[in-house]
């Protein structure tokens, strides 16, 4: 089993590259995803965050109401890190899981971890690779106020809010080039996969 980690800013292109991947037939484990699942009704996550936030981040039906949350972490640098101290273990635990049943019913599976904060825990996973996906900050902030709808105050104190380009690409590997047309980062990522392919 080969484990790639891809990683890139938000509105980077990262979540693009994954889908490729997968057509490509690569299992994709997304952090994101395992991320909101481990602070879902019921579990342990959830109750820890409203202990930690206060009924506030709680919606009416029980589930964790993400804008007021994202309200208070993207401003507040000690409430982040104090978010990722509760859900960052548990999403390590379950993503291990998940890389580990990859291999076991493939011994020959790339598995790809998606993951946007990879820098902050890139020595946690024995990677194979680190693929960033890289473009440029005002490529990103276009790309959140027109196909997302933010405001440009937001998208940049979002951007602001991770890891910088400088700290991602001191990490990465590999690094496909989001800047241009979806047919450049899909060739660049067809590229990668029959590099990955030919491995012994």
């Amino acid at each position: 089993m080969q484990l790639i980690g891809l990683t890139g800013g938000i509105a980077s292109g990262k979540s693009t590259i994954a889908s490729r991947f997968a057509e490509h037939g690569a299992v994709v484990v997304d952090a994101d995803r395992i991320a909101r699942e481990v602070v879902e009704p019921g579990t342990p996550g959830l109750a820890e965050i409203a202990r930690r936030f206060g009924d506030g981040v709680i919606a009416a039906d029980g589930s964790l109401d993400r804008a007021a949350l994202g309200a208070i972490v993207f401003a507040d640098e000690e409430a982040r890190l104090a978010l990722n101290a509760i859900t960052h273990p548990a999403v390590l635990r379950e993503s291990t899981a998940r890389f580990r049943a990859a291999g076991d019913a493939d011994p020959d599976a790339i598995v790809v971890y998606d993951v946007p904060l990879l820098v902050e825990s890139a020595n946690e996973y024995p990677f194979e690779l680190v693929v960033v996906a890289h473009a440029a900050a005002d490529t990103r902030i276009r790309r959140l106020v027109e196909l997302r709808g933010m405001d440009r105050a937001e998208a940049e104190r979002r951007i602001r809010s991770q890891a910088s380009d400088d700290e991602r690409l001191a990490v990465a590997d590999v690094v496909i080039d989001t800047d241009g047309t979806l047919e450049h980062t899909l060739e660049q990522v067809d590229a990668l996969w029959e590099e990955l392919r030919a491995r012994p």
